[in-house]
């Protein structure tokens, strides 16, 4: 996804994008950039996308998507009432998240999280929300502030429905 003739997202190509000098003060998040995210892309466990500012292949963020399922007793009563009663449920993972230290502040979170959210919209595998494991409070904040939902008893667990994300892209979505 190219915004205009500034940022990029694309999938990460390990021979292509610069993660060298990523940091984003996050220790586990910059270790996995440097040396998981291939090997996960590889043997597709998780699929990684990169924030890139054309023409250069620095990093600037990035975010990793995968699917996952989600058992039906973890959500709300309220909102597992209009499902099937299946036990477990799919659902889309975003694993990762993060912007590198130096371009924090500038909305680039934002930028990752509705191009995943408008990605994994558009795909054709089914998917009841998508899910992430906050690693702080501060992340909870983040995405609390996008409209996800805590877990009842997991409370850095937080999920967005479909639903929801099919009207924040097309308002005449129900």
């Amino acid at each position: 996804m190219t915004i205009g003739a500034g940022p990029a997202i694309e999938i990460f190509d390990a021979g292509r994008h610069d993660r060298s000098r990523f940091a984003c003060g996050v220790d586990a998040l910059d270790r996995y950039l440097r040396s998981q995210a291939g090997q996960d892309a590889r043997r597709r466990v998780a699929a990684p996308f990169v924030l890139l500012e054309p023409p250069e292949p620095a990093i600037l963020g990035f975010y990793t998507l995968a699917n996952t399922s989600i058992r039906a007793a973890e959500l709300p009563p309220a909102f597992v009432k209009k499902l099937p009663r299946y036990p477990i449920l799919p659902a889309t993972l975003l694993g990762r998240l993060a912007v590198d230290a130096s371009r924090r502040g500038q909305g680039f979170g934002t930028l990752l999280l509705l191009d995943a959210l408008r990605r994994y919209l558009r795909s054709e595998t089914a998917s009841l929300a998508v899910v992430v494991d906050a690693k702080d409070e501060a992340a909870v904040a983040f995405y609390e502030g996008h409209d996800f939902l805590r877990l009842p008893d997991q409370p850095r667990r937080l999920f967005k429905p479909m639903a929801e994300i099919a009207m924040l892209f097309d308002p005449t979505a129900s």
